[in-house]
């Protein structure tokens, strides 16, 4: 028997999180905030990724963060659910950190992405 997992996330921005989900390549839609579940099952969400196989993910807000709704029977990504979560997470992240700082004035003056798949970022604001 299928049905759809609810999997609660540190994510709070909509916008940060199609900036991450598009960091990873992954297309999202909007306008239909209808989710396709297994055997015409139906979700409400705020964000659709469509799946090959018919069987949709969604994130819908809970009133605290996104929810990750998603039929892990029928997750057809091109990474597992936990390494798909983590590049989501740093992703976004990285996405709030720059927005954060734009908000204060900061500018990045130096990124560096090293071979672990950490990104350090060093950002300076000038005081007049």
């Amino acid at each position: 028997m299928s049905h759809l997992s609810k999997i609660t996330t540190q994510i709070h921005d909509l916008k940060i999180l199609k900036k991450a989900l598009k960091d990873l390549n992954i297309d999202w839609k909007i306008d239909s905030n209808i989710l396709n579940g297994f055997k015409a099952t139906t979700h409400v969400v705020d964000l659709v990724i469509e799946q090959q196989n018919g069987v949709d993910i969604g994130f819908a807000w809970n009133g605290k963060e996104y929810e990750l709704i998603a039929d892990l029977q029928f997750w057809q990504q091109p990474w597992s659910l936990e390494a798909f979560l983590d590049r989501l997470s740093q992703s976004y992240a990285y996405h709030s950190i720059i927005q954060e700082t734009q908000k204060q004035n900061f500018k990045v003056c130096h990124e560096k992405n090293a071979l672990d798949g950490s990104v350090s970022l060093v950002v300076q604001r000038w005081a007049l």
